[in-house]
């Protein structure tokens, strides 16, 4: 197949590309770079017919970068999300949409299965970047309403392994995790975490999400799914787990209860996925954990910095 990707140098944008270009498929791989997805018409310079198109791209970051960009959030990822379904209507009505949503998108009060992703509220912290992905999806279904044309939403937990980001921005939680016990063992310092460590959070490898996100587009359209583990872990489990593996004391961590924390709990209803894929194994967690640390030693001298003077 002939696929183009948004948002292709990211993290899950690498290793997804990876993934279907190991399968034999043609992919274009757009990164900011290459179009401004912020202008209308800036993909209309791809006129090559495609069968599927991953959009991926959003303008976001972990920990409280939500809380401090909100309005922009709003405007830019509005901008992306409807010039990207522009293009698919005017451009490629032949090609399958699949898209990223956000597990931010669910209201902590209702269950986290996907007939629920447009109901009720997100919390407060996330509500803005959590609404544009309910609006991205809104954008899909009235496409197809009108112009018949093919979707597909995949909604992900935290997604982890080796190959994440090492330009300085802020890091989804594991990967805070590792960088912070790791480079307190290489400095001989204490950890200092946010939270009481009870929030809990589930992992999917992104190997094992590449792999059942092209099984997944190859057989369902028109249908949110969600990707996960079916299962998660508070934040102190994850610390025991990491300093286990790399030899570091978890007496030495502290907690600061006064830090944001976002959602307590976010593990994704996997049902549906375990219908559509019955056969689906995962990569156990403490050998996804060895893999990732095995990267973030090998990126050291650029990802462990000394941790601040308690």
């Amino acid at each position: 197949m002939k696929i183009l990707v948004t948002g292709a140098t990211g993290f899950l944008g690498a290793a997804l590309c990876r993934g279907l270009v190991g399968a034999g498929h043609t992919v274009v791989e757009l990164g900011s770079k290459d179009a401004d997805l912020r202008i209308r018409g800036s993909l209309d310079q791809f006129s090559d017919a495609y069968d599927q198109i991953y959009h991926l791209a959003a303008w976001t970051q972990a920990g409280d970068f939500c809380l401090k960009h909100p309005g922009e959030q709003w405007v830019i990822n509005q901008l992306i999300n409807t010039h990207v379904l522009d293009w698919w209507q005017r451009r490629q009505p032949q090609a399958k949409l699949i898209t990223m949503g956000t597990s931010c998108s669910y209201s902590p009060d209702l269950p986290l299965s996907e007939e629920h992703y447009l109901e009720g509220t997100p919390i407060e912290s996330l509500y803005t970047y959590a609404q544009t992905k309910r609006m991205l999806l809104v954008g899909q279904l009235a496409l197809q309403k009108q112009y018949g044309l093919s979707w597909l939403t995949l909604v992900p937990s935290t997604i982890y392994g080796p190959g994440y980001h090492t330009d300085g921005r802020q890091m989804h939680f594991i990967f805070d995790l590792i960088r912070k016990i790791l480079a307190a063992k290489r400095f001989g310092k204490t950890v200092l975490l946010w939270g009481d460590g009870y929030q809990k959070r589930e992992l999917i490898l992104a190997e094992d999400f590449v792999r059942d996100t092209k099984s997944v587009a190859a057989i369902c359209s028109n249908s949110v799914i969600n990707m996960g583990a079916g299962c998660e872990c508070d934040i102190r489990s994850y610390a025991s787990m990491i300093c286990s593996i790399v030899d570091y004391d978890p007496a030495r961590i502290r907690y600061d209860e006064l830090r944001y924390v976002g959602a307590k709990s976010k593990c994704l209803d996997i049902s549906k996925l375990k219908q559509i894929l019955p056969a689906r194994t995962l990569t156990p967690l403490a050998d996804g954990l060895r893999l990732t640390i095995q990267w973030f030693r090998q990126h050291e001298d650029v990802l462990l910095v000394s941790p601040e003077p308690e």
